[in-house]
């Protein structure tokens, strides 16, 4: 029984020596932001995401509805799972440059996270140049 727990242990030990080193090739360049998602404004040209981006301050940003039903698209909803996790937003890139983001947000549109924005609005701004979004943090 000795013998054993003595090679688990050596084992234990000279793993690591054989384990893949991280080279260029095997890293990635990929990274992710995570923040929370004060409000989530449907519209008919796609979601307005009020986000905070500082302490006492909020960024507002706007991700086209094609983002959400292309293939391989630049955005993707996630309802988040009954009980009090708060909507939060992932934002990934690529060497320094944004690829596409995750919206976790709260499946009863009852939820305070949910806003309304009436008909009248104009939110055209928010979906000027949806090959630039620009994200503040």
């Amino acid at each position: 029984m000795k013998k054993l727990i003595f090679g688990l242990i050596i084992l234990a030990f000279a793993l690591p020596v054989f384990a893949q080193p991280i080279s260029k090739e095997n890293s990635s360049d990929m990274y992710y932001i995570n923040v929370p998602v004060e409000k989530v404004y449907p519209s008919g040209k796609g979601y307005i995401i009020q986000y905070r981006k500082g302490v006492n301050s909020l960024g507002t940003v706007g991700f086209p509805n094609e983002w959400f039903t292309e293939a391989g698209g630049k955005a993707e909803l996630i309802k988040l799972p009954p009980g009090k996790n708060w909507p939060s937003m992932s934002v990934f890139y690529k060497n320094g440059e944004f690829t596409h983001v995750r919206l976790y947000i709260h499946r009863v549109k009852g939820h305070e996270t949910w806003g309304l924005i009436p008909q009248t609005v104009d939110v055209s701004r928010w979906f000027n140049d949806p090959d630039n979004i620009k994200i503040e943090f």
